[in-house]
């Protein structure tokens, strides 16, 4: 069944808009609660907001609904989906709701919905929520909002547990690191947990007002932190997005390293010290050739599959590789944690800096090939193989390309838009081919 409200990562929107609004908000906490009724006694469920200023009134809808269906509820405030997701399995929650939408702009929210195993629900739960919460979608109007507060012994229990991922032998107190907490909810969680390790932190982009999460901060724009790491001489930047659910990394010469970067360098040592499981890292149908290759030279093998974590996640634990991730930062590790998580990477890196040298050796040989992303809005979403134009011009790219280049189209899953990638070895050919397969995409459902 294809779902209206889920996407890839949970329900996103404009706050007030449908499916944001507070009938459907409302209806949302109440499908959650009746479902989690069904066969526990006593559930609770833990939410948290990122910084977007409609975040606590979502909450507060959301919350309404899970109480008139008789569930207790936590709020942890501003905290990361991860932190959510940890918290839910660590502390006994039957569910954890996190209102954010990611790296999207503050004018948008989501909600995303995590099962007491702190994965995220699988797609047939999504598929009975939703379809209850489309019975009652012009029903009555919801009771009053819930008042909420929130519990900031949670943030310090989450802390504790990063704490606790630390690589041993790891010290961090002659580390400088600078932090782009994107405005968002690893603003305060970031910066107190590496001080509390040590680490000399100079925090930026750490003030939020509501409105200005991810605004040219973050880890889609690193230009400030490329510029900040040099210029103070820190050994290493981190960049994360609003939720913190992904971190990308700037090394102490400015380099910009994702998370095909992360994912080499944690496959190394994991396998030097005989933790890494099996001879595989997932990645998905975005990660660099450079990647695949360099993991070859090591013996290791990397594979693909659809872009989203939680289809990394589920490769993972069907093939039993204990680490995966994308190129976006969200990274994987299993025998830590069931959800990638921007402060979880972070510190795995700034240990792995700590005990073996900088990031810039550490990713020395990682030879990214050129590759470009063209986001085309699109004003439907048919299969890109059923339009025989498109379907014409990646058969004409893959030819072209042959072995040493790749081309990828797929729809995003939470906005109206065609993602166009193409890798080639050539910068040229990786244009070319791009703005052949966007124009195609354009003529076929451009919006």
């Amino acid at each position: 069944m294809s779902k209206e409200l889920f996407g890839t990562d949970g329900i996103r929107g404009i706050p007030g808009e449908y499916p944001l609004d507070d009938q459907t908000l409302y209806w949302v906490g109440r499908s959650i609660g009746g479902y989690l009724r069904l066969g526990n006694n006593h559930p609770r469920v833990l939410i948290g907001t990122d910084t977007r200023e409609s975040g606590a009134h979502i909450a507060s809808e959301i919350a309404a609904g899970l109480a008139e269906e008789g569930i207790r509820n936590s709020f942890a405030g501003v905290i990361t989906t991860p932190g959510v997701a940890c918290l839910v399995r660590k502390e006994g929650f039957a569910a954890g709701v996190v209102i954010s939408a990611s790296h999207n702009p503050y004018h948008d929210n989501g909600i995303k919905l995590f099962a007491g195993s702190g994965m995220k629900f699988a797609d047939g739960i999504e598929e009975q929520i939703e379809t209850e919460i489309l019975r009652h979608r012009n029903g009555q109007p919801p009771v009053p909002t819930a008042r909420l507060t929130a519990d900031m012994r949670l943030d310090e229990d989450y802390l504790e547990f990063l704490r606790g991922c630390m690589i041993p032998g790891a010290n961090l107190s002659s580390l400088k690191l600078v932090l782009d907490c994107a405005n968002g909810a690893a603003s305060s969680l970031a910066p107190a947990l590496f001080r509390s390790l040590g680490a000399k932190v100079i925090a930026i982009h750490d003030t939020p007002d509501g409105r200005n999460i991810n605004a040219d901060c973050g880890s889609l724009y690193p230009q400030d932190l490329q510029k900040k790491v040099p210029r103070v001489g820190a050994g290493l930047g981190v960049a994360f997005d609003g939720d913190a659910d992904r971190a990308m990394f700037v090394t102490a010469s400015g380099r910009v390293v994702d998370g095909d970067g992360v994912l080499l360098t944690a496959a190394r040592y994991l396998r030097s010290v005989g933790k890494l499981r099996g001879t595989a890292v997932v990645g998905t149908a975005m990660t660099n050739l450079g990647l695949e290759k360099a993991l070859a030279v090591e013996g290791l093998t990397l594979v693909r599959v659809p872009v989203g974590d939680r289809y990394v996640l589920e490769e993972m634990l069907r093939s039993g590789a204990n680490l995966g991730g994308e190129q976006s930062g969200h990274v994987i590790f299993l025998d830590d944690a069931t959800t990638g998580d921007g402060l979880l990477t972070a510190l795995k890196i700034a240990c792995l800096v700590a005990l073996l040298g900088p990031l810039d050796k550490l990713v020395k040989d990682l030879k990214a090939y050129p590759q470009t992303i063209l986001n085309v809005k699109v004003r439907a979403k048919p299969p890109l193989e059923s339009l025989p134009e498109v379907s014409r011009a990646i058969d004409d790219a893959t030819r072209a390309l042959g072995a040493s280049g790749r081309v990828v189209l797929r729809y995003s899953g939470t906005e109206p838009k065609a993602r166009v990638m193409v890798e080639a070895e050539h910068a040229e050919d990786v244009q070319r081919w791009a703005e052949r397969l966007a124009s195609a995409v354009r003529s076929a459902v451009g919006a």
